[in-house]
């Protein structure tokens, strides 16, 4: 279920910072950031009361670093919307899949934020050049 749900969300992400960029153009990048996370918030608050069964009360044990995801959210809303608008939803979208995949192979790889270290492999590293080399075929006609 993990790659079904890894698929899914590379596709919301997608259609969401189009729709994101779009609205922009009328509203403003600040101004439809507050209302997606906004919404997202209300979304967020009603599926916890309807299906949330997690355990809120342990939020004093989870590490203080970990607690800012909701104002990452905040800047990957906004620099995804400057993305599209600047080189396009497909070259973005590309460009933002290699960091992506630069990052969590380090986090991986070393064991950073507690993750189980796998150790460093070359392998993975020709694999994200040739990623690279993709986005670099996809831009030119030749």
């Amino acid at each position: 279920m993990g790659l079904i749900y890894s698929i899914i969300a590379g596709l919301l992400m997608s259609i969401q910072g189009v729709f994101n960029t779009r609205a922009s153009e009328k509203i403003g990048l600040w101004e439809i950031n507050l209302i997606v996370n906004g919404t997202g918030f209300i979304f967020a608050v009603i599926l916890f009361f309807v299906i949330g069964n997690g355990h809120l009360n342990k939020i004093s044990s989870v590490n203080k670093l970990y607690l800012l995801g909701g104002i990452i959210g905040v800047v990957i809303i906004y620099t995804v919307m400057r993305g599209v608008s600047e080189i396009g939803p497909a070259l973005a979208n590309m460009s933002i899949l290699i960091a992506q995949l630069i990052l969590a192979y380090s986090i991986e790889a070393f064991g950073i934020f507690g993750t189980k270290a796998i150790g460093f492999e070359w392998s993975k590293v020709i694999g994200v050049l040739i990623m690279i080399a993709g986005i670099i075929v996809f831009q030119y006609d030749f």
